[in-house]
């Protein structure tokens, strides 16, 4: 529409698109709201979180852990589907089998974000 040949309707849409960037550039740097999924979701989630702790040997209610996961629910756009179950399992199973990674997630050396994201399936 701000290609249309009317100038004042190009004119309008230029002004409406400018609005909108500006309206999403502001609001882009805040935070998302977590809000109660249904109760299979939920013990979806719980689930995850209890593999891993086990795999993390922290307990369930420990930060690091709550972190991982919603990192990964949110990386895989907050649905419990395929990718989001692979990628828990990637995470289980390295933190099981690879104790350099566990110590290195655990002290803070490597980022949550940077190692779910290596292990997004």
């Amino acid at each position: 529409m701000r290609k249309h040949p009317d100038a004042q309707v190009a004119c309008l849409a230029r002004a409406v698109y400018t609005e909108w960037k500006t309206f999403i550039e502001k609001h882009l740097d805040r935070p998302s709201i977590e809000v109660r999924s249904d109760p299979k979701t939920e013990s979806f989630r719980k689930n995850a979180q209890k593999l891993l702790s086990e795999a993390l040997e922290l307990k369930m209610d420990h930060l690091l852990v709550e972190n991982i996961e919603r990192e990964t629910f949110h990386l895989c756009s907050r649905l419990i589907n395929g990718p989001y179950r692979r990628t828990v399992r990637a995470l289980v199973f390295t933190l099981k089998h690879r104790a350099e990674i566990r110590a290195q997630v655990k002290n803070g050396s490597l980022p949550v974000g940077t190692f779910v994201q290596t292990h997004k399936k």
